[in-house]
């Protein structure tokens, strides 16, 4: 009985492992995910096999060359390589043998809606699509898979294009998807969950401090049911696509002829001699046409707001600041605080139910973005702000009415023109992870600003404060203000606008994440590069970086991905600015100690340059947080500083029990104080007047409350303008050592 259960069983055995032979003749592993687990902790090292370079079927191209989508207006590509000429080779031949041809129909007949009959049904004709979402993470890591990996810290999941690492080796977060062997059979694939029409790939090499590894070549395949798998031709043979030379530019290949699939291979041919297998991704794509895939539905963000969704150039977004003003003359008005290096104008766009002026008792707000001129969302977002404002202000909408009457609103969309206009060029895939972030002499905008935490720390160990230095409007050192000194004339341009203008709340939009930073951006401690470095004010700094995360569509999702490397979700999507990393001269911090400026930083996405087909969702994601921010503006207390005749007293200080840094009043005497809900004592002083205190109740509804102080003049301060209103001079007692030789005299008789 054994016996014959045996002989049963034995051929059932070899017809298994027959079928695992073919399968694996495919060259594609199971998809179970105790495949990539079993192959992940029993990976072997094998000595790098490195293949000869073919010549490619195209060209890729890299960040010096324009993008070629004509929808990011960019300057038309010089030249696509030899992919038009593959394109034409590719139709031009046949197969060589009947046998091909009839190999080439089994596998179609195969594999059901195969790729032929994507091409029939949806055509072959060159296209140019969007990316599908993995440097946006609309991909998410369940759709990533590899053949094999290095470790967990390089699995398939950070194989995202401009995806950064940590600063450490064998960190957990690192910088692209590494193979866990060096040999051409590696692969990394992409599920689509749906038929979708790939037309072009884009590489990169590791994001790494201490290694050098990328691809040099690979070849595509495509599949449906991720078991069959045709790999693109150029004619006859396999397709080639030449890929990276260094590991930061990104180099994107467009496919000659658009395939429809759902799963998408790369498979790396050869790579830099002295390093490994490590790619990171950008798959171009347009998802099919499909009413019953739920999943993209349930997904899929829509905006109904009518506004202008694209990347706009220097003169385009000037043009679009002068359709705005057109549409809403009576509220907006478009003024420039200076000029870049290269000549260019910084506009500015006051929205205002009064423009041009300050108004008494009104707080001025500001946003600026682009400082780093490849951070092109926040760019985006404050066009979009204008717009949106001009079109709810013209419907009444009662909310933007109120914040545009009661709040003098200045935007300021592209600080550093000349860095946006090279990352322009380039185009949103192709301008990798710091092309443009720098001005056009090589400075850092945002960082730029001279370092005052140092100068109001000294003061504050040397116990200076208040008799020497203030704890406010800490002087801008001399050296800093020479003409010779680093200073971007960018920065002197926002300096002065920041000190004209009596702002009390901004915020700087940047890009690469998702958080908001508050002050202290640098560590008290020296040499310490992490280190939680609060302001006096760090209360009130909080609830201000909570109040635009918490209203941001993504920003305190416990399950989103991270964007890189820091989670910043457990945190309420918000940090302080040097427990992140310490950095000196930031603008936030010279906004906090030089004015009377609450200036934070949102870092309103992962993606710096998305491309324009996802602008309609990341202002989704960030409308609500950019209103409420600007309602902010009307929190804590506001008043007048008056004499007793009820003249307006200038630049009073204005102190809060408790808090250790003071505001100053405007020109006109008005003066704007943020705080938390709480019950203050308030004091008042000016130069030649009496200290006046007072409680000041702050509520938890929206507005201000106010609190006005009336100062009467000192003494001394009367004396002295009497005196000098009727131009007499105080009598100057002679000195005691005059005093006793007159006495001495006399008693000679002298």
């Amino acid at each position: 009985m054994t016996r014959q259960r045996f002989s049963l069983f034995t051929p059932l055995a070899l017809l298994g492992l027959l079928v695992g032979l073919a399968n694996f003749s495919h060259g594609s592993p199971s998809e179970d995910e105790d495949y990539y687990m079993q192959e992940l902790l029993t990976r072997q090292q094998y000595n790098q096999v490195q293949m000869v370079e073919k010549p490619g079927a195209s060209i890729p191209d890299r960040h010096e060359h324009p993008s070629q989508y004509p929808a990011k207006k960019v300057p038309k590509e010089k030249a696509d390589g030899q992919a038009n000429k593959a394109t034409a080779d590719a139709k031009s031949e046949k197969p060589a043998t009947k046998k091909a041809e009839k190999n080439n129909k089994k596998a179609t007949l195969k594999t059901p809606n195969g790729i032929s009959e994507g091409h029939r049904l949806y055509g072959s004709t060159k296209a140019d699509c969007p990316p599908m979402g993995l440097e946006t993470l609309k991909i998410d890591d369940f759709q990533l898979h590899a053949s094999t990996t290095k470790r967990y810290g390089l699995g398939a999941h950070r194989g995202r294009l401009n995806i950064q690492a940590g600063l450490y080796e064998d960190d957990l977060y690192d910088g692209a998807w590494c193979a866990g062997r060096d040999d051409p059979l590696q692969w990394f694939e992409v599920d689509a969950r749906r038929l979708t029409k790939f037309t072009g790939v884009i590489t990169q090499g590791r994001s790494s401090l201490w290694s050098s590894d990328w691809v040099t070549s690979y070849k595509v395949m495509v599949s449906n049911d991720s078991h069959t798998w045709i790999t693109l031709k150029n004619g006859s043979e396999d397709l080639i696509f030449g890929a990276n030379r260094e590991k930061e530019i990104p180099v994107r290949n467009i496919f000659p002829t658009p395939v429809v699939a759902r799963y998408i291979r790369v498979n790396p041919l050869s790579w830099f001699h002295s390093g490994s297998i490590c790619m990171r991704v950008e798959i171009l794509g347009c998802p099919m046409p499909d009413p019953n895939n739920y999943y993209h539905r349930r997904n899929e963000v829509i905006t109904s707001d009518n506004l202008d969704f694209r990347h706009h150039s220097y003169k385009e977004m000037r043009q679009l600041m002068k359709v705005v003003n057109e549409m809403c003359p009576n509220v907006t008005r478009i003024y420039n605080i200076g000029k870049s290096q290269s000549g260019l104008k910084l506009y500015a766009i006051e929205i205002s139910d009064n423009p041009g002026e300050h108004e008494v008792g009104e707080p001025e707000f500001r946003y600026t973005a682009g400082s780093h001129g490849n951070e092109v969302l926040g760019r985006e977002l404050l066009l979009l702000l204008m717009q949106f404002m001009c079109q709810e202000y013209l419907s009444g909408n009662k909310r933007i009415r109120h914040l545009v009457e009661e709040t003098r609103i200045h935007l300021l969309p592209s600080v550093n023109p000349d860095g946006y206009e090279k990352a322009f060029e380039a185009g949103s895939e192709l301008s990798g992870w710091s092309l443009g972030r720098w001005s056009k002499n090589g400075i850092d905008i945002h960082h730029n600003f001279p370092d005052l935490n140092t100068i109001l720390w000294e003061a504050e160990v040397k116990k200076w404060i208040p008799r020497k230095t203030f704890n406010h409007h800490v002087a801008i050192p001399e050296w800093y203000q020479a003409k010779n000194a680093s200073v971007a004339l960018e920065t002197r341009a926002l300096i002065a606008w920041m000190e004209k203008i009596p702002f009390v709340l901004g915020g700087n939009l940047q890009g690469g994440e998702l958080v908001v930073t508050f002050p202290y951006d640098k560590t008290r401690s020296h040499g310490v590069t992490r280190e939680q470095t609060p302001t006096p004010d760090d209360h009130v700094f909080r609830w201000l970086a909570f109040s635009y995360a918490s209203t941001h569509r993504l920003m305190t999702d416990a399950n989103r991905r991270v964007c890189h490397t820091e989670d910043f979700a457990k945190e309420d999507g918000t940090i302080n600015g040097a427990s992140w990393h310490t950095a000196a001269g930031s603008m936030n911090d010279f906004s906090y100690l030089h004015t009377n400026c609450f200036e934070l930083s949102m870092y309103v996405g992962c993606d710096k340059f998305p491309h324009e087909s996802e602008l309609p969702e990341e202002w989704e994601n960030n409308r609500e947080s950019l209103l409420v921010f600007m309602e902010q503006v009307h929190r804590g207390i506001k008043g007048i500083v008056r004499d007793l005749q009820g003249r307006a007293i200038a630049n009073a200080t204005i102190s809060v029990e408790g808090i250790n840094h003071d505001i100053r009043t405007a020109a006109d005497g008005d003066y704007w104080r943020l705080l938390n809900p709480g019950e203050y004592r308030v004091s008042a002083r000016a130069e030649g007047y009496n200290l006046v205190s007072k409680k000041c109740e702050v509520g938890y509804e929206m507005g201000a409350t106010r609190c006005d102080f009336i100062l009467g003049r000192t003494n001394l301060s009367r004396i002295k303008e009497i005196m000098e209103k009727f131009n007499k001079q105080p009598i100057r007692l002679p000195s005691k050592p005059v005093q006793a030789r007159q006495s001495r005299a006399r008693r000679l008789g002298t």
